[in-house]
């Protein structure tokens, strides 16, 4: 059978299509082909699109997707994306979660336009947990209506990525579309690891020695010490169990936040790069290129490319034979 061909919306650094082509490596195991390749990638962020390029060789196309006409992208059999998640997102309280009434969570109804023009063979869509809640949860039940409407059997599921391998807890909802003619039963992965004893742990994947700016500043352990009793920050992760959820702003994390940060013989720092980049599962051989600011960005944005494998494999198990 020849190569599947994805198109890829919101591709961000890559984290969707690492997972999607398979064919890489992360702690010791080998995670197969998918039999897939991506002949299109869209993002508008520059910086995540320079770190894609130099991973897959592919310039994204970095228009608006809304600004992107059906026509203009290759065939291809299945579509995915990530769309922006930022209005759905639990955390995103400042403003108030606006769902589907804020511009940017508006961006799926693109998804949807480009499946009922081009009638792909199949798309996957990831989003935060928060999806499920946004809007007083009336959002979920569109967003699921319009992948239907476009003419696709849908299921959906809620993964962590800690059941497959990935040293990070992080929940996503993941929506999978088979078009409604080709008949598909699709089901979700198995889980790799049912129980909290067999996550992979932190410590797997932090380097034992970084340079002191990593390191936060006395001044600023001794501020954050102070206010601890009622605030609840410096969350420092144990290191025996999974990080918890890295985000996009790690660049600017603070120990006022809830962002995760080490604690290293006493002292506190933040992630480098790197490290973000293992936990979320990304191979050693991924390049990271750019700012470090922009590196943290596009990695906090990313799908762990572990967990995503296996959604790939299983669409591509139960992917009938090309027609």
């Amino acid at each position: 059978m020849d190569k599947l061909r994805v198109a890829s919306f919101f591709c961000g650094c890559g984290g969707t299509d690492v997972g999607l082509l398979g064919g890489f490596e992360f702690q010791g195991k080998r995670y197969s082909s998918n039999n897939m390749e991506i002949v299109y990638a869209n993002d508008i962020d520059p910086n995540a699109c320079a770190i894609f390029e130099k991973n897959f060789g592919i310039t994204p196309d970095s228009r608006d997707i809304r600004e992107v006409k059906s026509d203009e992208i290759p065939e291809f059999d299945i579509l995915t994306g990530g769309f922006p998640c930022q209005s759905f997102s639990i955390v995103a309280q400042n403003p108030v979660r606006l769902g589907i009434k804020d511009e940017r969570g508006k961006l799926f109804f693109e998804m949807c336009r480009v499946l009922r023009e081009k009638q792909p063979k199949c798309f996957i869509a990831e989003n935060v947990k928060g999806l499920m809640t946004a809007n007083k949860r009336s959002a979920f039940p569109l967003i699921l209506k319009e992948f239907e409407d476009s003419g696709y059997d849908v299921k959906y599921s809620i993964l962590n990525s800690a059941n497959y391998g990935v040293p990070q807890k992080r929940e996503r909802v993941i929506i999978v579309g088979f078009r409604k003619d080709l008949k598909v039963d699709f089901t979700f992965p198995n889980l790799v690891f049912e129980n909290e004893e067999q996550f992979i742990p932190l410590s797997t994947v932090v380097e034992d020695e970084v340079p002191e700016k990593y390191f936060f500043s006395d001044r600023a352990v001794a501020g954050m010490m102070k206010n601890r009793d009622t605030m609840n920050k410096g969350r420092a992760q144990d290191i025996t169990k999974p990080c918890n959820t890295v985000g996009a702003h790690l660049a600017k994390v603070s120990l006022n936040s809830t962002d995760p940060v080490l604690m290293v013989n006493g002292r506190y720092r933040r992630f480098t790069p790197r490290e973000v980049a293992r936990i979320q599962s990304f191979p050693e051989t991924f390049e990271l290129v750019g700012s470090e600011s922009a590196q943290y960005r596009a990695l906090g944005n990313a799908i762990p490319p572990v967990m995503f494998w296996h959604v790939a494999d299983a669409v591509s198990e139960q992917f009938p034979i090309s027609k």
